[in-house]
């Protein structure tokens, strides 16, 4: 394993073909400008890294993350951007990061999720949650709005409104109920499973799980038919490429395939 250093909250570490980018900002993951700008700098960094294949989001503490630190003080930078301004500017840009990470992501919530933290673990590709978790939007009762939007990418309008509108969150049955959450396990049996998930993950093609990561991203926001062509033609690029033939292969004679990924580029 390798690690970095805890930076603004922040901190990466690679186990193989793995990365887990882990919050650690005691005692609850509240999220500065300085934590948002780490988060862009880290994931845009693995999206260009050919090494790992598969990300984790988690906590180092005992939350997820209780959401944004309104009580820290944010200069403006100029006088064309006020301080709010910014911070919604960097949330916006952390969360981007995110959504647009080339790898697959999973977030592990433990926890609370909420206002910030529960947009971070919406803009992974998947969420697994412990049985302690709680995710919601609360912003209403601090006399603001929240991140409603990246939440309807994965839940009827209705859940999201009555979130949105009584600020109170939603436990992790409910929540896999919903479909927000893909799994709920213990406290303690969260994290391994959610490994394990990755490393399933991490051992198909990493051409593939690229090339699929784009198909998906392109073909949610499309009507069913220009989506599906725009999967095919994804498809056809994976095809030409000779990791398609390696894991046909492998799975007729039964073994492990050898990907040529990035020694061999895509033509």
């Amino acid at each position: 394993m390798t690690s970095s250093s805890t930076e603004h909250g922040v901190r990466l570490e690679t186990h193989g073909p793995i990365a887990e980018v882990v919050l650690d900002r005691p005692p609850v993951n509240a999220v500065t400008v300085e934590m948002y700008e780490r988060l862009v700098t880290v994931f845009r960094e693995l999206s260009s890294r050919t090494d790992v294949h598969a990300v984790l989001l988690r906590s180092d503490v005992r939350m997820f993350s209780a959401g944004a630190d309104i009580k820290q003080p944010v200069e403006a930078v100029s006088p064309s951007e006020g301080a709010a301004e910014r911070r919604q500017r960097m949330a916006r840009t952390a969360y981007e990061a995110i959504l647009d990470c080339s790898l697959p992501t999973i977030a592990v919530v433990n926890g609370a999720a909420l206002g910030a933290g529960a947009v971070l673990a919406a803009c992974c590709d998947i969420r697994y949650a412990a049985q302690d978790a709680r995710i919601g939007l609360p912003e209403i009762t601090a006399g603001r709005c929240g991140g409603g939007s990246h939440l309807m990418r994965l839940l009827p309008q209705g859940q999201v409104r009555l979130m949105y509108f009584t600020g109170e969150p939603i436990d992790a049955v409910e929540a896999h109920r919903t479909g927000l959450v893909q799994r709920v396990a213990g406290t303690e049996e969260i994290l391994a499973e959610a490994r394990e998930l990755a490393g399933r993950i991490a051992a198909k093609s990493p051409l593939g799980l690229r090339l699929a990561k784009r198909a998906l991203d392109e073909a949610e926001v499309l009507p069913v038919k220009p989506g599906y062509a725009a999967e095919q033609v994804y498809t056809l690029r994976l095809g030409a490429h000779p990791d398609a033939a390696e894991a046909a292969r492998a799975v007729l004679e039964k073994r492990a395939p050898v990907w040529s990924w990035p020694e061999v580029a895509e033509s």
